[in-house]
């Protein structure tokens, strides 16, 4: 064996070696670039996956260089020793005998040769001088052949015993790294799932984002991204004038923090300022009703220190939505009074609740195991027929009646799916869209759970009701994913974008496609504890320094709760009496004692152990609508989650303190900012 040969294989080794820690050191230092400011779950174990792989491979290579050095001590050394001891004699030992080899013969050949004429003595010496020559050849024969005898029985144990050596470490470097294999296996195992639900993900929100990019490609006006603070531009103010009604166009600009709207009149002739600013702090903005008024694009705006309502005309229907958006405006309230709807318009009512139970039933009693459900979409025009039969009210309101076995599943997915985007906003409202979001980017996933839970809660009690009964209905899908292959991961690629779309379809958005996902994913494998149980909220200081003096059975109730009490439905002209009723009531107690109405909440007791999923919501503890605006003093702190929110402390008075359009929430000025006050946190003075 070289060792020379040896020792470039070792250094072939070496090289490998180096080779590959430099590409574990660049995989180390190598950061994928996320788009949006958060990433997923899966999406951080597959960065971080670029570090573990370098690890593996320098823990590897560690034991590669230790398995090198190993083999140039116990291998390489004692070969090239034994070359140099042992075979380097017999080599020299096989020299020697060919020189007394050749000298012999050429003695022996010479006396041979001898004439036996000569005389008697000098043959004689002859004779002597060969028995020395062949004396001393044999014996350098016999050293040389014992050598070589040495050196081959040498060679079985002095050469097998480094190679043994050798392989052991090798066997030892190879154990190693099943050994690390065997370490890697547990991450291995994520990682897969990871890269699968990364790879679902994209494939599965990769249309809406290609629609997405096509609609802002189209109209990049559209989808320019607005601050959430500011709103300027250009507004038609009615006012009122002794022969009628002007519409005079104002620059107007609105600062949301301060809630202050600034209008300046502008003369179109001069191209210049025509009047004195007015300054206004807003207090509400709705949507002008079409049929309501001759102009298009209008809204009202009520001012805190202005009375009557102040109409705008925005330049556009876009424009219109943007100035309410930054206003926080709302949609006009339609008459409560009606049971049902008018046809071709989705609401959260009882025909609402019925058409969504009706297409359940039809897919958990029909086609639960059907491959692809809810991903796999019908014809259109048979969506929209079976969308018109349900929504009928003449048939609406035939509860019992179930959907007929010709309609396709698929076609009764896409219709539950279809009524739930037709509703006038997102199931989970566009002012809850941010946060949601926000609570899916949160670290750990019981966070994340608790601040959906928290979330929940906080929405008006029919889409709760709804989102439980479609998150129930969606648990029971994702059970039976081994037949219809829908996985929670899955489920939430399909019911993201619907439940929780935004108002803008910004490049935002697209980033929060995946997240959107992720919220629908944890209602789903969480919908028994976020509907079932009352969130906890975490506790101020104010809120820590108050449970000190309060027993933990009187804490104050959570931001997110709301006083409701339920009771059986009644008949539709029952419940007309019973509204009757109350109203006249309220008015009677108003009109006597304004604080008896707090008082009228006792008699109306929860009846908890109903069973008919259409409950009646009365709320107990809220002012009458005729209720004059009032001081109340809050019993304890709360801290604000959202703009339109008031942050206090236990004891602040509120000032002008009226009931709100959002269930469970009231009106009111503090330090002149008016905002929402949790209606369960405060007493009437």
């Amino acid at each position: 064996m070289s060792s020379v040969g040896g020792f470039e294989k070792i250094l072939d080794l070496k090289h490998l070696s180096s080779a590959k820690r430099k590409f574990a050191d660049s995989l180390n230092e190598f950061k994928f670039q996320c788009i949006g400011d958060a990433e997923t779950d899966d999406e951080m174990c597959i960065a971080r996956s670029l570090q573990e792989f370098a690890t593996v491979l320098r823990n590897l290579e560690d034991e590669r260089i230790r398995m090198i050095e190993n083999a140039s001590e116990v291998l390489i050394t004692p070969l090239e020793k034994f070359r140099k001891e042992q075979i380097g004699a017999a080599k020299e030992a096989k020299k020697k005998y060919d020189k007394e080899t050749e000298k012999y013969c050429g003695i022996l050949e010479k006396h041979l040769n001898l004439s036996s004429k000569k005389k008697e003595s000098q043959l004689q010496e002859a004779d002597s001088q060969v028995d020395l020559v062949r004396q001393h050849f044999y014996e350098v024969s016999l050293e040389y052949v014992f050598k070589v005898q040495e050196v081959q029985e040498r060679k079985m144990f002095e050469f097998v015993e480094p190679l043994l050596a050798f392989l052991q470490g090798l066997f030892t470097f190879y154990h190693h790294g099943y050994e690390l294999a065997k370490d890697f296996g547990d991450f291995k195992t994520q990682l897969t799932i990871s890269i699968q639900n990364t790879r679902n993900r994209f494939e599965g929100t990769r249309s809406e984002v290609e629609s997405l990019m096509k609609k802002m490609k189209e109209n990049p006006l559209e989808h320019k991204t607005i601050s959430p603070y500011t709103m300027e531009g250009y507004l038609y103010v009615q006012e009122k004038r002794h022969f009628g009604t002007s519409w005079v166009k104002h620059y107007c600009t609105y600062q949301r923090d301060s809630k202050q709207i600034t209008m300046v009149p502008f003369d179109q002739k001069s191209g210049g300022k025509g009047g004195e600013d007015e300054s206004v702090i807003l207090k509400s903005c709705t949507r002008r009703k079409t049929d309501s008024i001759e102009k298009r694009f209008c809204f009202d705006v009520e001012a805190v220190d202005r009375p009557g309502v102040i109409t705008m005309q925005a330049l556009s229907e876009e424009d219109r939505r943007l100035w309410m958006e930054a206003m926080d405006g709302r949609e006009p309230v339609y008459n409560s009074n009606k049971d049902s709807q008018s046809e071709g318009t989705a609401q959260l009512d009882s025909i609402g609740f019925s058409i969504i139970r009706k297409c359940i039933h039809a897919v958990e009693t029909r086609g639960i195991n059907e491959q692809g459900l809810y991903r796999i979409v019908g014809v259109n025009s048979r969506v929209q027929k079976l969308l018109s039969v349900l929504m009928d009210p003449k048939t609406a309101s035939e509860t019992e009646t179930d959907i007929c076995a010709e309609w396709e599943i698929k076609t009764i997915t896409s219709a539950l799916k279809t009524y739930l985007r037709m509703l006038p906003g997102p199931l989970m409202m566009y002012q809850f869209q941010r946060s949601f979001i926000k609570a899916a980017k949160l670290e750990n996933q019981e966070s994340r759970v608790s601040e959906i839970h928290s979330l929940v809660h906080r929405l008006p009690e029919k889409n709760r009701q709804m989102l439980q009964l479609l998150m129930n209905h969606l648990a029971n899908v994702a059970n039976n994913h081994k037949q219809n292959l829908m996985t929670v991961a899955n489920l939430g690629v399909v019911f993201g974008p619907t439940l929780l779309r935004p108002q803008e379809e910004t490049v935002a958005a697209i980033m929060d496609i995946k997240f959107q996902n992720i919220v629908i994913e944890i209602l789903i494998e969480n919908h028994e504890k976020i509907f079932n149980t009352v969130p906890d909220m975490p506790l101020t200081n104010a809120q820590l320094h108050l449970s000190r003096k309060k027993s933990s059975d009187s804490k104050p109730p959570s931001c997110s709760e709301r006083p409701l009490t339920l009771f059986h439905t009644v008949q539709s002209t029952e419940k007309q009496e019973q509204r009757n009723s109350i109203i006249n009531s309220s008015l009677e107690s108003v009109s006597s004692n304004p604080n008896s109405i707090l008082n009228s909440s006792s008699s109306l007791q929860p009846n908890m152990n109903s069973s008919d999923p259409d409950l009646a919501v009365v709320k107990p503890t809220r002012p009458n609508s005729l209720t004059p605006f009032r001081k109340a003093k809050a019993l304890y702190a709360c801290k604000a989650e959202h703009d339109s929110e008031l942050s206090f402390t236990a004891g602040t008075v509120f000032d002008n303190v009226h009931p709100s359009q959002e269930p469970g929430w009231l009106e009111g000025t503090l330090n002149g900012k008016t905002g929402l006050i949790p209606e369960n946190y405060v007493e009437f003075l």
